[in-house]
């Protein structure tokens, strides 16, 4: 979701991963291109439609698990078309007041975002780059909306797989957290080849074509990007592992194709 190649041009006819992401959940701020992509991946990797939404309820538990442990102001770096359960909602629904700054580089997701955030004071939205995580913190929006002295909530969810290894993912991870104070946490999920590498490879020869390429990576490559946070219980498991209020959306869970974590900076 959400990260994309720089492209700033808007083409309908190029599939985004942000509008494959809003597909897969049933929304409909997507185009012809993007249907036709998702529907070529669905075809041979059906669980991709049910991975998407355990994506999404890993995202609210931990959200809520952040706000309940005192958390009040969140950074969310490619963030995705709005849908339901956005971030500032759901801590919203724990403390009231909290402040999200929602970032991403799709024109789409930001003009949808910030056209549903208008007039909302405690929310930012902010056109950045992943790959250039030193913009993103001394964007001036950024600056003025967050309290760098106090923790903060990094959501880096279903991300950092558009990431490739010459734009440095360690590098990332390095800069966002040394920004970040003590107490902070760290919410990411990441796609594997661990579980059904089938379907994975499936998805990413789609991805190949769209704004942005994936790269899964295995356990212990997602495990090295929480380095300098300690994992919280249950640590570094699959989509439906973490934290469920509900019965499992899918069984097994490796079959979310995706595992996910929440790290607290000491």
């Amino acid at each position: 979701m959400g990260q994309e190649r720089e492209s700033w041009a808007f083409d309908p006819n190029t599939p985004s991963v942000a509008r494959l992401y809003d597909y897969y959940l049933g929304g409909k701020d997507n185009f012809a291109a993007d249907r036709e992509a998702a529907e070529r991946l669905l075809a041979v990797a059906p669980e991709v439609r049910l991975a998407a939404r355990e994506n999404r309820a890993f995202l609210g538990r931990a959200v809520r698990f952040l706000a309940q442990s005192g958390i009040t102001q969140f950074l969310d770096i490619g963030t995705g078309l709005p849908t339901q359960g956005n971030v500032h909602e759901v801590a919203g629904e724990v403390v009231g007041g909290a402040r999200v700054v929602y970032v991403d580089n799709d024109p789409i997701v930001l003009g949808h975002a910030r056209a549903l955030l208008a007039g909302d004071g405690h929310t930012t939205v902010v056109k950045g780059d992943l790959r250039d995580p030193e913009e993103i913190l001394n964007h001036a929006d950024v600056v003025k909306a967050l309290d760098f002295s106090k923790p903060i909530g990094l959501l880096l969810v279903a991300v950092m797989h558009f990431i490739s290894e010459e734009d440095e993912p360690a590098r990332i991870l390095t800069t966002l957290r040394e920004a970040l104070p003590a107490g902070s946490y760290l919410v990411l999920s990441h796609g594997t080849l661990d579980g059904r590498s089938e379907a994975v490879r499936a998805g990413t020869q789609v991805y190949s074509k769209t704004t942005a390429s994936a790269t899964p990576r295995t356990r212990d490559e997602i495990r090295a990007l929480f380095d300098g946070f300690e994992l919280v219980d249950p640590g570094l498991v699959w989509l439906p592992e973490w934290r469920p209020l509900q019965p499992e959306f899918i069984d097994p869970p490796e079959s979310s194709l995706i595992y996910c974590g929440v790290g607290r900076k000491i």
